[in-house]
């Protein structure tokens, strides 16, 4: 729980590199959390400014004072923090799209692009580009403009090209090297491939501006290379 690295720290800003499969803080049920773990490590309180889900892994912004805190929390809330993420997702994508399809709230926690008449449709946008194609998928990058729950996956399924694991919105059961062009049955990606691969803020009160990036992590990594050999075998 303590293995999220620092990426980050000073002027009151915390950054780790948080692992997946782990909470920012405790669900409803309790149980440990990021934050708690780190707490618990520094001896300190630990401010959340923003979330990412249980199963993203990369870039995560704490502050370590108040003062911090409330720069950053406002600085994301009116959108000046540029995200960028990066996703595994199912098929090609030839070309960069942006996605301008507002959100509404479905069922057991979920979210779906708005239909006519929806009174609840908050707007929300995504700017989403390829980075590596591969013979059947496609590693993107998504950058989100808005921040509604769930975007960037509800956006790339709406585009036809969901997380190549999803278990809200997708495939719920793990990919093996086999699936994804190996030949071994060792599972490689178990939990939605989506990195939060930068996070940048302009200068704010009492805070400096900075830009910090977190490597691919080895599951996504190992999915990427076995595509990749894939694509390169197929390749006329």
């Amino acid at each position: 729980m303590t293995d999220a690295r620092i990426l980050f720290e000073g002027g009151g800003v915390l950054v780790v590199d948080k692992p997946p499969g782990v909470p920012v803080i405790p669900g409803r049920d309790g149980g440990h959390s990021l934050r708690d773990a780190l707490e618990s490590q520094r001896g300190q309180k630990i401010f959340v400014v923003h979330r990412l889900d249980r199963d993203t892994s990369g870039v995560l912004v704490f502050a370590l004072d108040a003062a911090a805190h409330r720069a950053l929390s406002v600085a994301f809330e009116s959108g000046k923090v540029r995200k960028r993420y990066l996703a595994l997702v199912e098929g090609r994508v030839e070309a960069p799209r942006m996605v301008d399809a507002p959100l509404v709230a479905a069922r057991k926690g979920r979210m779906r692009v708005a239909r006519p008449g929806d009174v609840d449709a908050k707007a929300s946008r995504t700017r989403v580009r390829p980075v590596e194609t591969f013979e059947r998928a496609t590693l993107v990058e998504a950058e989100p403009l808005t921040g509604r729950t769930h975007q960037i996956r509800v956006h790339l399924l709406s585009l036809g090209h969901p997380l190549l694991v999803d278990h809200q919105y997708g495939r719920g059961t793990p990919l093996t090297e086999k699936d994804l062009g190996g030949e071994g049955e060792a599972e490689v990606l178990a939990r939605t491939p989506l990195h939060a691969a930068r996070v940048e803020w302009p200068a704010l009160p009492g805070v400096a501006a900075r830009a910090v990036e977190a490597p691919l992590p080895a599951d996504m990594q190992r999915a990427r290379e076995l595509l990749r050999r894939a694509s390169a075998a197929t390749a006329p």
